[in-house]
Parts: structure tokens; C-alpha cells; sequence
């Protein structure tokens, strides 16, 4: 059984329609042709060559049999600017002011109609229900905070009570606005909305686009660079927002930037963490992307964040991996003694091995033979006699060499040290390893 008694059930908000201008609507009659209260003019445009005509004045609405393109910011199409008014002026229409929670059950029955004339005047697809409600919500807040600050508020911001604007009498109730005015007097709101406003006063970072949102900024810069890719990284992102007119950003925004490409160079892709987050050093929020704009979810950007492992999940895959260490190491120990020679197919570096090493420390190029001949990385061979790698004697027919530079960075490591996590040539940057004597190069490479 429905709660009917409930203000937020639909039985409650009577009809919307401008006074002395459109005939009382019929209980049939279609949300859309209620939604339109606050526009005044009409859209045309041209989708495919067929014309759509939204007449969004008096509160009536006109189509052809062709529904608009989906259109939100997060996919950049051309029609986000209509689809957010049409939401707006539906969620205004069927959700009073008074409505506190967005996630109140008893909404849900509005919210289903609101959903259902959104699909029946735009081509959208189901998935993009979640993204609608939000965008609903956030427009719900946005009428309410332009009410108080419309009419309730003077110069100072002091309050004032006001009457209800004529303008907005066929929508709001006297009751709904008394209603409104009460909660805005009352000291815990006051409280809480004083602190937001200090808050959201003096953002560390300020965003400086305006009204661009992150979307069509990536987009813009993704055009302007005539770019393959689909998207950027969060924190490039995050950086051109805060770019002014100057077109130079502040300090502390190169600092934040410059972090998040050191730790873009060392973290998994994997991290559930974000770079951005963690340079921000704040904490992430379930169902945000940070750096990415509003509606933007893991789940939108297939972002897995999969559960911890089971101890006996990670007890299979120490086991899988150690079969396949095991068997690596066989085949470096079989190719160690066996000189191979270039088979790459780009013939673009020339390096004679030198038979005996330098004694002492000395410049080098790390190569590798499987499954072609190929440099992949450089560093430092230690040619010192008794050296020892991690406490332990090096493999027979290696050398000890610290990788600085990983020229193809998930290459294997011919021999993974058991005392350290690195497995390829990226994570021993920094670190020493053992190497075939038979694949370092002393010296510089030559191009021919």
C-alpha cells in the first residue's frame, strides 16, 4: 500500500500551467507539455537532416516524430544544453522545494515519470537512467539555492521574508514556500550552509573554465591537439581546468601536476587508488572519478575495484608464478652460454660485444635475444672481482649491473632477484640485477 499521505506523493502537486494563458491541462496530459515553466523561446535544430522543434514557451511542447539525440556532457554531444534544461524544468515541475533528500523512497514514483518522459522526447539508453536522476538532484539543489538567494536574502545576505514570487505561483504552493522559508531560518541549516560557503569560498585549487565542464574541455583539448586517443589522464586534465585567462597556472597547481607524473611512473595501472588523489593527498569518494567532472563513475570508465584476494586466491597465484619464474630461469640458463646474434628486423643499432668487460664500473647497454634481438635498457655493469648480488653470489656466466634507464619497460629481467619484487626491466630502475655477460654492450650504442 502507497503512503498517500506523504506531500512528495504525486497526488499532492497539482498540475502546472502559466495563469491566464493555457486552459487547464487534463489528467491525461502529457509532463511534457508541463515541463517548460521557465523558458521563453524555442530551439530548432537540425539532427540528420530531419528538424526537431522544441517550443519550450507557455509551458507547451511540440515534436515531430524524430526525438532528439542523447546529449550530456560525459559523451560531449551537441544536444547537453537542451537535455539539461528539459530535466530541470521536469524535476521542478514534479518534486516540490520542500524536498529535502534526494533519496527518499517516496520519490521514487516521480522519479519514474520524470525518467519515462525524458526516454519518450530524447533517443536515450537505459544505462543513462543513473546519470539522470543525478543530474535531476543536482538541478533540484541549484532551484532551491537560486530561490533563497533570489528572494529571501538581502544585499548583506541578511534573511527576508518574502512573499511568494508570482512568478513561480503555479508551481510552488504557499504552504511548499512557508514550508521552504522555515527550513531556511532554521540555526542547524544556517549552520551547515555557512560552513559550506566558506568552504566552496576558498578552494586550494580553483577551477577556472567557468561553465566549461571536464568533458567538453577534454574534448576540446583532445581536438585542438588533433589527438587519436578518446581521453587524457585525470591529472592533465585537473591542471588545464585551473589555467586562467593568462594562460599560465599557479605554482601550487605545476606542484600538484608534477607530482602526479613522478607517481604515474611507478604505480600500477591497477592501483585502486588514483594518481590524482594520492598527490592531492585527500581521500576518494565511492562513485567518483576525481579529475573527470560530474556523473563521470568508476563504473562509466570500467575502473574495476575488485575485492581483497582470499589467502587461498594468493597462495594459487604465488604458486602459478613460481612455475613460470622457474621456467624462465631455465631458459636463461640454457641461452646463457649461446652467442646470439642481431635477428632484429630494424637494423638500426650497430655494437660490437667486447670479449672481456672493463674491470671496474662502466657504462652499458642491456640487451635481451627472445624472441628478438633488441635493446631494452641502460645502466652500469660492475665488473668487480667478489661482487656479490642482494648477499648472494651472481649466476654463473652474469655480471652485476644497476639499471637507470628502461628503454622497453615490461621487458623481463633475464634472472628476478627472490629478494626483490622487480620483474621487469621498469621496476629495477633504480636497483641492481644480474645480466648475461653475452647480452651487455660496454659503452655507447652507434646508429647506422
Amino acid at each position: 500500500m502507497q503512503n498517500t499521505t506523504s506531500p512528495y506523493h504525486p497526488i499532492f502537486r497539482k498540475p502546472y500551467f502559466p495563469p491566464s494563458r493555457v486552459p487547464p491541462p487534463s489528467p491525461k496530459q502529457s509532463t511534457a507539455a508541463l515541463a517548460s515553466h521557465l523558458r521563453t523561446s524555442a530551439v530548432t535544430q537540425t539532427i540528420e537532416g530531419c528538424s526537431a522543434r522544441i517550443s519550450l514557451e507557455y509551458g507547451t511542447f511540440y515534436s515531430n516524430a524524430l526525438p532528439l539525440l542523447p546529449s550530456f556532457e560525459v559523451e560531449y554531444e551537441p544536444n547537453g544544453h537542451t537535455l539539461t534544461s528539459f530535466i530541470g524544468a521536469l524535476v521542478r515541475n514534479e518534486i516540490p522545494i520542500t524536498c529535502d533528500d534526494w533519496r527518499n523512497k517516496e520519490l521514487n514514483e516521480s522519479k519514474e515519470k520524470i525518467w519515462s518522459e525524458i526516454k519518450r522526447c530524447f533517443n536515450i539508453e537505459e544505462e543513462r537512467r543513473g546519470f539522470c536522476m543525478k543530474l535531476a538532484g543536482k538541478l533540484l539543489r541549484g532551484f532551491r539555492t537560486f530561490l533563497s538567494s533570489k528572494f529571501l536574502k538581502d544585499a548583506d545576505g541578511n534573511f527576508v521574508d518574502a512573499e511568494l514570487p508570482k512568478k513561480y505561483e503555479s508551481l510552488i504552493s504557499a504552504e511548499e514556500w512557508e514550508a521552504f522559508k522555515s527550513k531556511r531560518q532554521d540555526p542547524v541549516f544556517q549552520r551547515i550552509s555557512a560552513t559550506n560557503r566558506e568552504r566552496a569560498s576558498s578552494p586550494a585549487y580553483p577551477y577556472r573554465k567557468g561553465r566549461v565542464g571536464y568533458g567538453r574541455l577534454e574534448q576540446s583539448m583532445l581536438q585542438k591537439e588533433e589527438s587519436s586517443e578518446t581521453s587524457l589522464p585525470a591529472h592533465v586534465l585537473w591542471k588545464e581546468a585551473r589555467v586562467g585567462k593568462s594562460g599560465v597556472p599557479q605554482e601550487e597547481v605545476l606542484h600538484v601536476y608534477q607530482k602526479c607524473e613522478e607517481l604515474s611512473q611507478s604505480l600500477s595501472p591497477d592501483d585502486t587508488k588514483g594518481i590524482l588523489s594520492r598527490a592531492l593527498d585527500v581521500p576518494e569518494y565511492s562513485g567518483r572519478v576525481r579529475g573527470k567532472g560530474f556523473g563521470v563513475t568508476p563504473t562509466s570508465l570500467s575502473v574495476k575495484k575488485g575485492k581483497a584476494p582470499s589467502n587461498q586466491e594468493l597462495h594459487a597465484r604465488l604458486e602459478a608464478m613460481q612455475v613460470e619464474l622457474d621456467a624462465l630461469r631455465r631458459e636463461r640458463e640454457a641461452s646463457a652460454s649461446t652467442v646470439y646474434r642481431d635477428a632484429s628486423d630494424k637494423n638500426s643499432i650497430n655494437c660490437t660485444f667486447q670479449p672481456n668487460i672493463p674491470e671496474g664500473i662502466s657504462h652499458c647497454q642491456l640487451y635481451l635475444s627472445s624472441p628478438y634481438y633488441r635493446m631494452v635498457g641502460k645502466g652500469k655493469v660492475h665488473n668487480v672481482s667478489g661482487v656479490l648480488l642482494h648477499t648472494r653470489e651472481l649466476p654463473a656466466g652474469c655480471l652485476k649491473v644497476s639499471v637507470d634507464i628502461a628503454v622497453e619497460p615490461n621487458a623481463a629481467l633475464p634472472y628476478p632477484s627472490d629478494d626483490s619484487d622487480a620483474t621487469t626491466v621498469h621496476e629495477a630502475v633504480g636497483s641492481f640485477v644480474a645480466w648475461p655477460t653475452n647480452l651487455i654492450c660496454v659503452g655507447y650504442e652507434v646508429f647506422v
